[in-house]
């Protein structure tokens, strides 16, 4: 049967798919698209059939940069011949969209197809990439290519038990300091205190973070489908740490974090987080996403190093992915290939 490529505009076909499909994000939900036009981001929703069947969906986005401009497909592309057998190749689907998406990249002038699809991390799913002529990137597609997951089906007893030692300690401590409280919030206008925080937070360690308006628009996007959640630890009614967390597809997603140097004795993070698992088991999830990591013991020095080791406390799984891959499709491309890789270099990833 033909392979065909359309644009999708039916939200339930689209959410349906991907709840379907068991290695997923909210980086290729419906929601995280309305973000990115929010953001001022063009994007394109395509869908790969087979007959009338959906077998594969992308959500590609348009990103403008000074290092040039270039389509990305964080977290996909998503297909269903991962999940089931099907007659079709896994090539011939990621050929058929590669080929509609150059015709995307000439009209907006983009000068590589930059893809992070959640595909296991094994050299027959890197050849998929490789025949089409993808090559691995500098740096990673704004999406993680490792995380650390929970899966959170066990009572709270038994999460708890399963834990690092020394991590039901700190949590015990804090939850036995009655200067210490948890508060949970679903106001966006609170966007504004995580926003600072994490300003206050990058000028001492010295990263770029998110923007107030990417963080307002992240939190209001997500809220409207009741998957939006503040979370935040205070220490004596000063906020000093927090977190945004996102419910999507019976997932929870430690997406976003803050916490003061100066309070670390205090491990307030650890109870955000014992909080935000606690929190993801009521709304009827499954799985807890941790959002990126490392191995620390082959990656000591890597920044992300010190949060795995605190993700890990938790208990879980790594889950490692394809290194994302850059398709090259002008020569536009290597000024920005070698000025990534400087970056990259220069930030010790």
């Amino acid at each position: 049967m033909a392979l065909g490529v359309r644009e999708i505009e039916d939200k339930v076909l689209w959410e349906e798919f991907l709840a379907r499909c068991t290695e997923r994000t909210f980086l290729q939900s419906w929601s995280w698209g309305e973000f990115q036009g929010r953001m001022g981001n063009k994007i394109w929703r395509l869908g790969v059939f087979q007959g009338t069947e959906l077998v594969a969906l992308a959500l590609v986005i348009k990103v403008i940069a000074r290092r040039g401009i270039f389509l990305m497909i964080p977290h996909g592309p998503v297909l269903k011949v991962l999940e089931a057998q099907l007659q079709t190749s896994k090539e011939e689907i990621v050929r058929l969209l590669v080929e509609e998406l150059k015709q995307v990249a000439a009209r907006e002038g983009a000068s590589f197809l930059r893809v992070a699809p959640l595909w296991q991390r094994t050299e027959e799913y890197r050849k998929v990439l490789q025949e089409i002529g993808f090559r691995q990137a500098s740096m990673h597609g704004n999406a993680y290519e490792a995380t650390w997951k929970l899966d959170i089906r066990d009572s709270e007893e038994e999460l708890f038990k399963n834990m690092r030692k020394t991590t039901r300690y700190l949590i015990r401590q804090g939850l036995n300091n009655p200067e210490i409280t948890i508060e949970k919030s679903e106001n966006a206008k609170e966007a504004e205190i995580f926003s600072k925080l994490s300003q206050e937070i990058a000028r001492h360690q010295h990263f770029t973070p998110f923007s107030f308006e990417f963080i307002k628009n992240e939190f209001e996007v997500f809220y409207k489908e009741k998957g939006a959640l503040w979370i935040w630890g205070l220490y004596r009614g000063e906020i000093v740490a927090g977190a945004l967390i996102i419910f999507w597809s019976q997932i929870g997603f430690y997406h976003q974090a803050v916490s003061k140097v100066a309070y670390a004795k205090f491990s307030l993070p650890y109870l955000v987080q014992w909080e935000a698992i606690r929190e993801a088991k009521r709304r009827g999830c499954t799985l807890y996403d941790f959002w990126g990591y490392v191995n620390p013991k082959t990656h000591p020095s890597h920044p992300w190093a010190g949060p795995a080791l605190f993700k890990m406390g938790f208990g879980g799984k790594a889950c490692e992915y394809i290194r994302t891959q850059d398709l090259p499709l002008s020569w536009r491309y290597l000024p920005t290939a070698i000025f990534e890789r400087i970056r990259r270099i220069r930030r010790h990833l």
